[in-house]
């Protein structure tokens, strides 16, 4: 299936505050079902500012650590809430609504059951250390399963909240199966793993009663991992080329022998190396995250009536976290609030909403609690299951 046609010009067009109002003319003929004559574009927006947010960063940082980390939920969900509440979509902003107690409460179990397994590797208790990391193998689709359940169910727009009832069976084969194979195949078999993955998370999702759906297919994917593998190898090579000259110069000067100098070149040239291999593969990373998000957001669909379109780079999304990364670093963590809103806002201004029915004709659900023991694992062992 294809993407939304756009808008064609027309004699009747109205604009109202929360979007343009476009008559199309009659559509071509497309593999999609025929579209009512009416297709409204909303914009999403972002209003945080970095002053706003750097106050409720640096008092969520001093709490967390005065309380040695149990004010740790509640700056969680603190953050989540100013930039939920600052993302709006026709005229609406989002709410988070969690309970920072019962994230409380998984935070604490996933806390003791990390440190246990980090002092029994320590000290060499392997009879411990063995099954607790099993155990989170074992439990690992179980968790991102949770985890997106959560996550939906505190997710408020217009007074209506998100669903999601992926089954279990899936969460295994899509973050179990799929994250197996991939690690044994590389390239050959992680983009189906990238695709399994997005598809469980979208088809799967609710916004009222109705269901949303992943239009993608998983070529793309494959697209998206051989453009990193072959930007990294021409980098890599760049990169690689003057060391490689220095130690093969240095050679020919001491007729096969390396003095001190000589080896402190070659060592140096190891280190930086090994350091330039870990930026250029976090950055190719990043390149990975940023276009697979864009792709899964003009590939989304919701009841059949809601696309979104991404219209923001995945290179300059890099870009921003390279620099942001860099500015973090050399203001000793203080830049940290001003990266966040300034990646937020390209993102987020990079995004529309096309509809073919008014967001106001969607019905409510029935939304049931959710656990917080997925989530707190999410959080504290930074596990991505979000796009």
């Amino acid at each position: 299936m294809t993407d939304l046609p756009a808008p064609r010009p027309a004699d009747d067009q109205t604009d109202s505050p929360y979007g343009r109002h476009v008559a199309l003319r009659p559509l071509p003929e497309v593999a999609d079902p025929p579209l009512p004559a009416t297709v409204t574009e909303y914009p999403v927006s972002f209003t945080g500012q970095p002053g706003e947010y750097f106050r409720i960063w640096i008092v969520n940082l001093a709490l967390t650590i005065v309380t040695l980390g149990i004010y740790l939920p509640w700056a969680r969900v603190r953050t989540q809430q100013y930039f939920y509440g600052h993302t709006w979509v026709d005229g609406q902003n989002f709410e988070y609504r969690a309970n920072p107690l019962a994230l409380l409460r998984g935070y604490v179990l996933v806390s003791v059951l990390f440190v246990g397994y980090t002092l029994a590797s320590q000290f060499e208790y392997y009879w411990i250390a063995g099954p607790l990391l099993l155990l989170y193998v074992v439990l690992y689709p179980w968790m991102v399963r949770q985890s997106l359940r959560f996550r939906a169910a505190n997710t408020v727009h217009r007074g209506l909240r998100f669903g999601f009832q992926g089954t279990t069976r899936d969460a295994y084969v899509a973050y179990g199966a799929a994250n197996i194979l991939g690690a044994i195949g590389g390239i050959f078999a992680l983009p189906w793993a990238w695709f399994m993955q997005r598809r469980y998370q979208l088809d799967h999702l609710e916004y009222g009663t109705a269901r949303g759906h992943f239009r993608g297919d998983v070529a793309p994917f494959y697209i998206i991992a051989v453009t990193a593998v072959g930007v990294g190898i021409g980098l890599g090579i760049v990169v690689a080329l003057p060391f490689m000259a220095v130690v093969v110069g240095r050679s020919a000067l001491d007729a096969g022998s390396i003095d001190d100098l000589g080896s402190a070149a070659v060592i140096t040239g190891v280190i930086v190396a090994y350091v330039a291999f870990i930026l250029l593969y976090t950055v190719l990373w990043q390149y990975v995250r940023a276009a697979i998000m864009g792709y899964v957001l003009n590939h989304a669909e919701l009841g059949g009536v809601v696309r979104t379109r991404a219209t923001f780079r995945p290179w300059r999304l890099v870009w921003i976290g390279v620099t942001n990364a860099l500015a973090i670093a050399v203001t000793l963590g203080l830049a940290t609030p001003w990266a966040a809103i300034r990646r937020t806002r390209y993102i987020l201004d990079g995004i529309q909403v096309r509809a073919i029915a008014p967001l106001d004709d969607f019905a409510a659900g029935v939304a049931s609690p959710e656990s917080a023991l997925g989530e707190a694992a999410t959080e504290l062992l930074d596990i991505q299951v979000g796009f």
